[in-house]
C-alpha cells in the first residue's frame, strides 16, 4: 500500500464528508492505493455515525472509536499501531490542511529520502493571540531539540516513512515533538515543506492557550529523557555532589573561624548565630537529596525494559 491517511479528530462531523471526498479525489487523481484512518477521539457529536457510514461505502475507511476524549497522542498512536503504507501521512480533520499536499510530501520521502517531513503553515489564518505564541513555542523547541530547520512543530501535516511511526511512542501530549521524538530513535533527516493554510470551516477550534505552558513542559521532560533518562545519576549525582562538598567546605571555614577567635582570644558569636552556617547545611542536605534520587533513578532505568534501547538501520 503506498499511503495511509491518519486523521485524529474531535467533534469534527460536520467537515468529514468533505475532507474524505477531496482525500479520495487527490488520491484517484494520482493512482495511488491507500487507506484512510479517522481516529474518533470521544466525539460527543455525530462523528462516530459519519465514520460509519463513510465505511460502509468506501473501503479505504477504517476507523476507530475511544471510549472517551484521551487526546491528540493517543489517537495518533493508535492509528500509527494500525497503519500499513510505505508513507504515513498525518492531518487535522478540519479542513485547515490541504490533502492536496498529499502528494508532494509523498515525493519527499520516496524520491527525497526523507525520513519525515513536517508541514510549515507560512501563513496562518489565526488570531494574533495565537500566533504569537506559537512563534514563540517554535523558536524554543528549535533550540532545545538541535532541530533548527523546522519552523512549525505543530503543524498537523505531517508525513512519515513507515519505519519512522513504529520505531516511536506517542504519549501524554507528545505530538508536538514527533520529529524530536524521530531524532531520539535515529531519523536525522528531518524536511520542511511550506503548506497551504486554510481557515477553519466549521466547528471552533479544540485547544485553548493552555496547551502552550503544557508544551514547554513537555519540552523539558523530552529534553531531560533524551539526554538523562537512561544515566540520571550523571544529573542528579553530579549537582548533588557538587553542593554537598561546597556545603561541607562552608561548614569547615565557618568552625574553622570560630576556633580561630577562640585561640586568639578574639570575640566571637556562637556558630549558630551565623547565617552562613545554616545556609551550609541547606547545601549539604540538597547535596545529599540529589543524590540519593540520581541513585534512584539509577535503579529504576535499570530496571526498565528500555535500558538497552536502541535503533539498528540494517545489518548484513
Amino acid at each position: 500500500m503506498d499511503i495511509s491517511v491518519i486523521v485524529p479528530l474531535y467533534n469534527e462531523a460536520e467537515s468529514l464528508p468533505e475532507l474524505h471526498a477531496w482525500i479520495k479525489r487527490v488520491m484517484d487523481s494520482n493512482g495511488f492505493t491507500y487507506e484512510i484512518i479517522f481516529v474518533n477521539d470521544g466525539s460527543t457529536d455525530t462523528s462516530w455515525q459519519v465514520i460509519e457510514e463513510l465505511s460502509a461505502q468506501n473501503v479505504e475507511v477504517r476507523g476507530i472509536c475511544f471510549r472517551r476524549n484521551y487526546g491528540k497522542s493517543p489517537a495518533l498512536y493508535c492509528g500509527f499501531e494500525r497503519a500499513e503504507g510505505d508513507v504515513v501521512i498525518t492531518m487535522d480533520a478540519d479542513l485547515q490542511d490541504s490533502p492536496d499536499e498529499i502528494p508532494e510530501l509523498r515525493r519527499m520521502i520516496i524520491e527525497d529520502g526523507y525520513d519525515l517531513v513536517s508541514g510549515w503553515k507560512q501563513k496562518r489564518y489565526d488570531p494574533l493571540s495565537k500566533t504569537i505564541p506559537t512563534k514563540l513555542f517554535n523558536a524554543t523547541a528549535r533550540a532545545v531539540s538541535g532541530i533548527p530547520n523546522l519552523h512549525d512543530f505543530n503543524c498537523g501535516l505531517k508525513a512519515y516513512r513507515r519505519d519512522v511511526i513504529k520505531n516511536i511512542e506517542v504519549y501524554g501530549e507528545m505530538h508536538r515533538y514527533i520529529p524530536y521524538l524521530a531524532k531520539n530513535a535515529g531519523f536525522d533527516k528531518i524536511g520542511e515543506k511550506v503548506v497551504h493554510h486554510q481557515a477553519r470551516k466549521y466547528g471552533t477550534t479544540k485547544f485553548g492557550l493552555d496547551r502552550f505552558v503544557n508544551g514547554y513542559l513537555d519540552l523539558m521532560t523530552l529534553w531531560f529523557l533524551s539526554k538523562f533518562g537512561q544515566k540520571p545519576m550523571h544529573v542528579f549525582g553530579l549537582w548533588g555532589s557538587l553542593m554537598f562538598i561546597i556545603g561541607f567546605i562552608a561548614v569547615i571555614v565557618v568552625g574553622a573561624s570560630k576556633l580561630y577567635a577562640l585561640a586568639k582570644g578574639i570575640p566571637a558569636r556562637l556558630v549558630t548565630d551565623s547565617p552562613y552556617f545554616y545556609i551550609a547545611l541547606t547545601m549539604m542536605l540538597l547535596g545529599t537529596q540529589l543524590f540519593v534520587a540520581g541513585f534512584l533513578g539509577d535503579l529504576i532505568s535499570r530496571n526498565s525494559e528500555q535500558r538497552n534501547s536502541y535503533q539498528i538501520r540494517e545489518e548484513i
